[in-house]
């Protein structure tokens, strides 16, 4: 197993030894997966590849948001002859999605491609496969096999195809689908182990979580290879995150997996923002940017708490370049406690806010300045950690609830009013 440095205070994940595969060249930059290598971050673009320029677009896009290897699909030959155009192009490396034809993955590997991911089920003709993988290991490219629930089951062969149907309707739909998945891959094998090429990844996708689960545990107890995590069209963002980070973060969390794509019927930036964060909370990858912590909704908070969340996170992302942890509280009994951690906070009560950094009062500001005050606190926090005049996670003083009719308090105006003998209000019973 190898183990992963963390950051701040997550536990060690101890994750499954595998072998190592790196795709990519000096133009794009190396991406390396299994191993000890980082857990990498892929999407895949949505546009068609023939239309180069807006397939260039989309990558930068991919690129900018974080993704170490984007995915491009080759259906058609007028898809591979766009890549001569689109490679010279980008920075990141490039997989071309290959089904149906292996001529597809020829063509995208003569223009340049970094790695050819095949599908067991879409191409059978072993002769077929043997080509590419020849075309692979003369380039030292990688392969990534993907046994996906929707098309490993025979669409050619009608009586073959009844057969697999009439098994996997049956009261063990769960275990036969999962069965077919392992025989097929272990089939398709076969073929990569005659040709004694062995830079293969393997992805074992499904809608159902707990087939991922079972089915990305029992390849990783049966082969050595990089596992390409993912659940196959998991739908729009609302509910695919759920249907996605459960299955993959249990995974993750137990030390399996060395690539992941987050599926969704969605603009692909939200898979690239997802699954970084994925990597982020898990501490698997070291965080770009501000990590940003927030109160639930609750009858206790007294400022707009929801719409200042907002505002801090946009914000945020412009101007913080270091895992800085932010904490925004809306209320001063659960706020003070949950901001501990925080190298800088806030905690709001009636209409005002108290901010702390790194447990040390520095301020208390009226709603309305709120936001500039923070970020500014929060400016001034990245220069002090930038200059190696403070570290992150470094809390030098307790955080104490103020009392919560004192001066954050609502009850505050009230004790002011009577300290100037203007008296409270006799309310007669």
């Amino acid at each position: 197993m190898v183990s992963l440095p963390t950051t701040r205070k997550h536990r060690m994940i101890l994750r499954r030894k595998t072998r190592q595969v790196v795709l990519g060249d000096d133009a794009h930059g190396f991406v390396r997966i299994g191993g000890d290598a980082p857990v990498s971050v892929q999407s895949m673009t949505a546009g068609y590849t023939h239309d180069i320029d807006a397939c260039v677009a989309e990558i930068h896009k991919l690129a900018a948001a974080g993704a170490d290897v984007v995915r491009v699909a080759v259906p058609e030959k007028k898809d591979t002859a766009a890549l001569k155009e689109i490679l010279p192009q980008v920075s990141v490396p490039i997989v071309a999605d290959v089904h149906f034809h292996f001529q597809r993955a020829l063509e995208a590997i003569e223009a340049g491609v970094h790695k050819i991911r095949l599908n067991p089920g879409n191409i059978s003709d072993r002769a077929q496969v043997k080509d590419v993988i020849q075309a692979c290991k003369a380039r030292k490219l990688p392969i990534r096999i993907g046994v996906n629930e929707g098309s490993i089951i025979e669409r050619k062969d009608k009586q073959k195809r009844l057969k697999e149907l009439g098994g996997v309707f049956s009261d063990n739909k769960h275990g036969h689908f999962l069965a077919i998945m392992i025989t097929k891959l272990e089939e398709y094998l076969d073929v990569f182990r005659e040709e004694d090429f062995h830079d293969i990844v393997i992805s074992a996708k499904s809608i159902d979580p707990l087939l991922v689960i079972d089915a990305y545990k029992a390849i990783s107890e049966r082969f050595d290879y990089p596992l390409h995590l993912g659940v196959t069209h998991a739908g729009p963002k609302e509910t695919g995150t759920i249907r996605s980070v459960v299955p993959l973060g249990h995974l993750l969390a137990s030390g399996i997996g060395d690539t992941v794509r987050i599926s969704y019927a969605n603009d692909p930036v939200y898979e690239v923002q997802d699954g970084l964060e994925l990597m982020y909370i898990l501490g698997l990858r070291v965080r770009k940017g501000a990590e940003l912590i927030a109160c639930p909704s609750c009858g206790r908070i007294q400022v707009d708490l929801f719409k200042l969340v907002q505002d801090v996170r946009k914000q945020l992302e412009k101007e913080i370049t270091l895992p800085i942890k932010v904490a925004v509280m809306g209320c001063v009994v659960n706020g003070p406690g949950e901001a501990e951690g925080a190298d800088v906070a806030i905690f709001a009560g009636d209409r005002k806010g108290i901010i702390y950094v790194q447990g040390e009062r520095v301020a208390n500001v009226p709603e309305a300045d709120i936001l500039p005050t923070l970020l500014a606190e929060c400016r001034k926090f990245q220069d002090r950690v930038a200059r190696g005049e403070a570290k992150l996670g470094e809390k030098k003083v307790d955080i104490l609830p103020p009392d919560p009719i004192g001066e954050i308090g609502s009850g505050w105006e009230k004790i002011q009013r009577e300290k100037k003998g203007m008296g409270l209000p006799v309310v007669k019973v």
